[in-house]
């Protein structure tokens, strides 16, 4: 079972009126594949997610969270952004920083 971490009201609240987002290192890539670069993200200066990748798209670039391969051999986000204000902030931030 998975730990959740339970946030007082109040640090929620900050969270959402004041969410800070931050590329903190992007990793261009070489070659013709359709991953374009690796990126890790800061979140309000207190955690770092690993593992963003750039993706070219039949529709072009597009931003993929975070991902492990499962038992099954299929492969799971393990970052999944519940509002789509923020993940469409996150592909902003990481496809600026990329120069798409």
């Amino acid at each position: 079972m998975r730990g959740v971490i339970a946030l007082g009201e109040e640090v929620r609240k900050m969270a959402d009126k004041n969410l800070k987002l931050e590329v903190s290192r992007l990793h261009k890539l070489e070659g013709t594949g359709s991953t374009k670069a690796f990126c890790d993200l800061s979140v309000l200066d207190s955690l770092v997610i690993k593992g963003l990748r750039v993706v070219e798209g039949e529709k072009g670039l597009f931003v993929s969270m975070p991902r492990e391969e499962g038992k099954d051999g299929k492969w799971y986000n393990t970052i999944i952004p519940l509002k789509r204000e923020i993940k469409d902030e996150i592909e902003r931030l990481v496809l600026e920083a990329y120069g798409g």
